[in-house]
């Protein structure tokens, strides 16, 4: 098979969210432990920041990536969905997965695919990982796809995750994750590890609690709300980087991704490049239609 076909193979093998919606989506990470089994385990080669969160994960991921980039790591970077081709989703220092990458990895492991029966997120995010430790990255910059303890990502253990980071909460996929702001809290906030710093991105009265007791209860060693941290202040006061990516909703994602930054200990100089070059560092398309690419940064 050659590029596209193996992706219309993909696209038939594979329900996909953003073709089938709630038809495709499989709760539960027992078809990941099978695929990183079957890989030989992948993902535990990997150091990571899990990215989770309604709104804003885009953004925050491409700020984190970029600025990590520009402290001089080589970094992978996994988020969804793509806006033109399917191998945005999976990029190592901006570049996006070889097509001879995707071929060959579904080429080897067809008959595992054909046997787990795995979503396409699920085998997207399996392809990731495999690619991401054989190109031996630094550091991956994970985001979660729906939810987060039972995203496909979340097979990730406290062992390979630095950092976990939750944007905000909304009313997002209620069906799969709960009719109140708290109880989808409990489901981002699934990403939570042992022992693993967590940096909140914004809070209300019905969801700070959540995690201030999920984060009681696991983590020893960091946790930040980061909305009650003093980048606002600074940011009205100019006194942070210009970021290349506009608009008032980005002053949050801007806030949560520096605070996460400054929790990894990335110098301050590296995350002034990252947010004044994210798109270039990143190759974020930013001459796509501007409706779609605001969508696509918001969420």
């Amino acid at each position: 098979m050659n590029y596209l076909q193996t992706l219309e193979w993909l696209y038939q093998a594979t329900p996909a969210f953003h073709l089938l919606g709630g038809l495709a989506y499989k709760p539960g990470l027992q078809n990941m432990q099978a695929l990183m089994d079957g890989l030989g385990n992948p993902e535990r080669a990997l150091k990571a920041v899990h990215i989770a969160g309604t709104n804003g994960k885009g953004s925050t991921s491409h700020l984190i990536a970029a600025s990590l980039q520009a402290s001089g790591k080589r970094v992978g970077l996994y988020t969804s969905p793509h806006l033109v081709d399917y191998r945005e989703r999976i990029r190592i220092n901006g570049q996006p997965v070889p097509e001879e990458a995707v071929v060959a990895f579904v080429e080897a492991h067809q008959t595992l695919i054909e046997r787990i029966q795995p979503s396409f997120f699920e085998i997207t995010t399996a392809l990731a990982f495999d690619y991401f430790c054989r190109e031996k990255v630094d550091i991956a910059v994970i985001e979660c796809g729906l939810g987060g303890r039972l995203d496909s990502t979340n097979i990730l253990t406290g062992n390979n995750v630095l950092l976990s980071v939750i944007t905000n909460i909304g009313f997002d996929h209620t069906e799969f994750l709960g009719n109140t702001l708290a109880d989808i809290a409990g489901e981002k906030a699934g990403i939570i590890k042992p022992r693993v710093p967590v940096v909140i991105g914004e809070t209300d009265p019905e969801t700070a609690p959540v995690f201030r007791s999920k984060s009681d209860l696991l983590t020893d060693d960091g946790f930040w709300f980061a909305d009650q941290c003093t980048y606002m202040r600074r940011c009205r006061e100019r006194d942070i980087p210009v970021c290349e990516l506009k608009g008032d909703y980005q002053i949050r994602n801007q806030q949560t991704a520096y605070v996460a930054l400054k929790a990894l200990g990335v110098p301050t100089m590296a995350i002034k490049e990252g947010f004044e070059n994210v798109c270039s560092l990143t190759s974020l398309v930013k001459t796509f239609f501007h409706d779609r690419l605001s969508i696509k940064l918001a969420g």
